[in-house]
């Protein structure tokens, strides 16, 4: 048995003249929670979908629990579960009709009482799906994905679109299933979740892996320990990436939206700085922020977007 859920190498897959995933290689140990992160049209949807069987490679190797899609598709289909982002289940079909439904999908699989236990939902075993909140229904399309007790599980984008109740409530289900020992794949558009949910995490952009490590790594990538964010009154001025990043203390510094981030090692060091170089150019300042270098930093100095975007 391979030590690795999921071992991918030089991954390709074109529609016509466009490439969706350029050569991407990717390995997700065995019990790990793995965050791959992306912007819209990375190329991460895409490469979830070939690793979940759903779409096909057009060149590469893919082995997920150490088999491949062309000749072990039953056996994996048994051992994986597949959380959607948006999942649409029968509307009058109760909560524990809609799990003994998916059980039976499985030889073997989980006792429907011990996950949902395992979801919060026992209170709301004899409610319809359509009467279920957002956050239920969430929970409720994740205890589908467990119920066939499965080795790896891919949830996409589970919390989007919850209040933040429910997200923390899908946290504690994530961690609970990574304490059974369970591989975990997460895709997620926020990044504190990302952080304390996963191991590791892997940045994709224009269909390649360009970043790949611990959150804390990651963040350690960045070279500072804080971000400066500031915006300035620019109508008559412009102002000079290259002369702020030489300025004291300043490890990086990059245009954001309508202002500019710094990554600085020591922030009573660079803001007195930064004031004085404003003043100088005759740039008065609008707005300043700072915030210990997070995901989000990393992820906007790699690909010079939001992830939302």
């Amino acid at each position: 048995m391979s030590d690795n859920a999921i071992e991918v190498h030089a991954l390709q897959k074109r529609y016509g003249q466009v490439t969706a995933v350029d050569g991407l290689d990717l390995v997700m140990r065995r019990g790990e929670c793995f965050g791959l992160l992306g912007p819209n049209g990375a190329g991460k949807t895409t490469t979830v979908e070939i690793l979940e069987g759903l779409n096909q490679p057009t060149a590469g190797d893919v082995q997920v629990l150490g088999r491949r899609w062309a000749s072990d598709e039953p056996w994996l289909r048994a051992r994986l579960g597949i959380s959607l982002q948006e999942t649409h289940l029968q509307e009058r079909l109760s909560v524990i009709e809609t799990l003994r439904m998916f059980r039976s999908f499985y030889d073997q699989g989980r006792e429907i009482e011990d996950v949902m236990k395992l979801v919060s939902l026992e209170e709301k075993r004899d409610a319809w799906f359509m009467k279920l909140s957002g956050g239920q229904k969430q929970r409720l399309a994740v205890a589908c994905a467990l119920v066939g007790n499965p080795e790896l599980l891919f949830l996409d984008e589970p919390t989007t679109g919850l209040d933040p109740q429910s997200r923390r409530q899908l946290w504690d289900i994530i961690n609970g299933v990574r304490a059974e020992g369970r591989s975990v794949l997460l895709t997620t558009h926020y990044m504190d979740e990302a952080e304390r949910l996963c191991d590791r995490v892997g940045i994709v952009d224009k269909g390649k892996m360009i970043a790949l490590g611990t959150p804390a790594e990651l963040i350690a990538s960045l070279g500072g320990e804080q971000v400066i964010e500031f915006t300035s009154d620019r109508s008559s001025v412009a102002i000079d990436e290259l002369a702020l990043g030489k300025l004291p203390g300043v490890r990086a510094a990059r245009h954001v939206a309508d202002g500019y981030a710094l990554t600085v090692d020591e922030v009573h060091v660079s803001i007195p700085a930064l004031l004085d170089f404003l003043e100088k150019l005759g740039a008065p300042l609008t707005r300043l922020s700072t915030h210990h270098a997070t995901l989000e930093d990393v992820f906007v100095s790699l690909t010079g977007r939001q992830l939302r975007e």
